[in-house]
């Protein structure tokens, strides 16, 4: 059976002779997040939290990435990335990242042509994973 970061986690803390809520305290992260995480209900981490989980755990950093859910894995269809553009475009509130279902931060850029006409430019990134709205 495959290791996931939950179970790593979970192990290496148990391993260490920590509670969660121990754990929590070491790494100076909430204890809701912790429980997330042993949960499997947090699948990627930001780098910052890696890094304090990772010092706390006595592991790398890397351990804990080579573990995460990868979401570049995951492919978006054109449509799906159109319509998140159009939404931008028509000024939609609490767009879903199509990676992880959290909230985009999303703007609209204002560039201009070799012609000088104004041209908008959706833009977005997600909340809590890689995702990024890219110009293609």
């Amino acid at each position: 059976m495959e290791q996931t970061l939950a179970t790593f986690v979970q192990q290496t803390r148990d391993n260490l002779g920590m509670s969660a809520k121990g754990l929590a305290k070491k790494s100076n992260i909430d204890l809701s997040v912790i429980e997330d995480i042993e949960s499997g209900k947090e699948l990627f981490l930001p780098v910052t939290l890696r890094q304090k989980l990772a010092k706390a755990l006595r592991c790398s950093p890397e351990d804990l990435a080579a573990l995460e859910r990868g979401y570049k894995d995951i492919i978006i269809s054109d449509d799906v990335i159109m319509a998140i553009k159009q939404r931008i475009l028509n000024h939609e509130k609490n767009i879903a990242c199509p990676k992880c279902g959290e909230p985009l931060v999303v703007r609209i850029a204002k560039m201009y042509d070799l012609e000088d006409n104004l041209v908008l430019q959706p833009k977005a990134h997600c909340s809590k994973c890689v995702f990024q709205l890219r110009d293609v």
